[in-house]
């Protein structure tokens, strides 16, 4: 009896055995080298044989023959001259279009990715990914043209995992700092492109690449660079001149690096950085790194949207994937600062999936999880919502003269007045073939520099 059960259960054993070793062949790894992973799904943000050399690499520099730009203004990092998103400029801007939409003035293809461009002394700015040369290539481009004046490029192998770039460069007179997808911070004479000197933060910080590589954006204030590294550090602080480390903060709950960007701030007589960590968010001295204030009420299990400072010791915070939103208050006690929660916001009346939130003029604008543009008073009330007729999916959006220039994810850009009077579009036209158009825009001398994933565009927008 015992040989006539083995003889049916062993073969069905092994068949079963056999089934699963084909299926796991087929799937090992399939879908990220076809396509994307997408935001949301799970699978490991590296591949196995995604791995990075610890050491020192060794970049090339090679110049062209473009030109800067004399147009003036500028567009220095993420979010613009003062962190917000909105452009100050005195310069007229149109309130509407051509059926085909604003004049193209220049294109140009780029590496697969979400990687927007700073803009400063004529010159356009990109972390760009050579997937030929398998190397991330930063890019010094004419604000005129287009065309490339310099670029450096370092090796690193970097596995399409929904795109490679996706930071903005951070740049002064001096230098542009850039943090590349595997977490390599380089810095470069912002003139010349000549190498300074680069850190790698997984070898010397024992950061953790996050899900589909780098989102944060660097900051350069006061000649420093400053990162977030989660590992040995929460934040480090690097003279841009020498690369010397001027500061590293404790990180004593062992938070890791996020998708999301520091923001300065000014409390109570301290200028300080925030950071959204793994954890939680964290206030950091800038004078030395201390720790100034942390919180763990705010923690996401995937973390993109920036903190939104707006003013009198409130942060909006805002995420995707079920976060909602919520403000923070910081206050006194004690000679110490502490951070409490004013209200928080299910993600159906608001949540922020990908771009950071504008405060403009008393007012919160956003793109919550459903698509809609929302106008939220500062107290977190809906003053307004675009509607199911229009969304716009994960696309950037940015303020300039009053208006708001929001992009859908197909490459449709459309113009409305960005007032809590209600959603009043004054012009739309698709100007990109998309997909997942999804860059940070940048708003430079009544010109509009955006992209989709695989090219960038500079539009006149300018009054004519």
């Amino acid at each position: 009896m015992k040989k006539f059960i083995a003889s049916w259960i062993v073969p069905i054993v092994l068949a079963l055995v056999g089934v699963m070793f084909v299926y796991v062949w087929v799937n090992r790894d399939t879908a990220s080298e076809l396509s994307e992973r997408l935001p949301g799904t799970t699978g490991p943000g590296l591949l196995a044989d995604d791995a990075q050399p610890t050491g020192p690499i060794q970049g090339e520099l090679i110049r062209f023959d473009g030109v800067a730009s004399e147009l003036p203004g500028s567009w220095p990092r993420f979010r613009g001259e003062n962190f917000d998103n909105i452009s100050r400029e005195d310069y007229a801007l149109s309130t509407s279009w051509p059926a085909d939409g604003p004049k193209v003035l220049w294109s140009l293809d780029v590496g697969e990715g979400y990687a927007g461009a700073a803009v400063l002394n004529g010159r356009a700015y990109v972390l760009d990914y050579d997937r030929e040369n398998s190397a991330d290539a930063i890019r010094c481009l004419s604000l005129n043209d287009g065309r490339e004046i310099w670029r450096y490029s370092y090796p690193v192998k970097v596995k399409r995992n929904h795109g490679m770039s996706r930071t903005v460069p951070a740049v002064t007179d001096k230098f542009i700092v850039t943090l590349g997808p595997k977490c390599h911070v380089t810095c470069l004479d912002s003139q010349t492109g000549e190498f300074l000197w680069m850190k790698n933060l997984v070898g010397e910080f024992s950061a953790t690449v996050p899900l589909w590589y780098a989102g944060q954006c660097p900051l350069i204030d006061n000649g420093r660079a400053i990162i977030a590294t989660g590992g040995d550090a929460l934040l480090i602080a690097v003279d841009c001149a020498t690369g010397q480390i001027v500061w590293q903060s404790p990180n004593p709950l062992g938070w890791k690096m996020t998708h999301t960007s520091i923001m300065p701030a000014e409390f109570a007589g301290k200028r300080m950085y925030i950071y959204c960590g793994s954890g939680g968010v964290a206030g950091v001295s800038a004078e030395d790194g201390s720790i100034l204030w942390q919180t763990t009420e705010w923690k996401l299990r995937i973390a993109i949207a920036s903190p939104l400072v707006i003013g009198e010791g409130r942060i909006f915070l805002s995420g995707g994937y079920n976060s909602g939103s919520m403000m923070l208050r910081l206050k006194e006690e004690q000679h110490k600062i502490v951070a409490e929660q004013m209200y928080r916001l299910s993600p159906e009346v608001f949540g922020a999936p990908q771009q950071t939130p504008i405060f403009y003029e008393g007012y919160i604008y956003g793109v919550r999880p459903d698509g809609q543009l929302v106008c939220l008073s500062s107290a977190g009330r809906v003053v307004w919502t675009s509607s199911s007729a229009h969304r716009f999916g994960l696309g950037p959006y940015v303020v300039a003269k009053g208006m708001i220039y929001v992009m859908n994810d197909m490459g449709v850009l459309t113009l409305l007045k960005a007032t809590p009077a209600g959603y009043r579009q004054l012009a739309q036209a698709k100007v990109l073939e998309g997909l997942d158009s999804w860059g940070p825009m940048a708003v430079v001398s009544g010109r509009l520099i955006l992209r989709d994933r695989k090219r960038m565009i500079c539009l006149d927008i300018s009054g004519q």
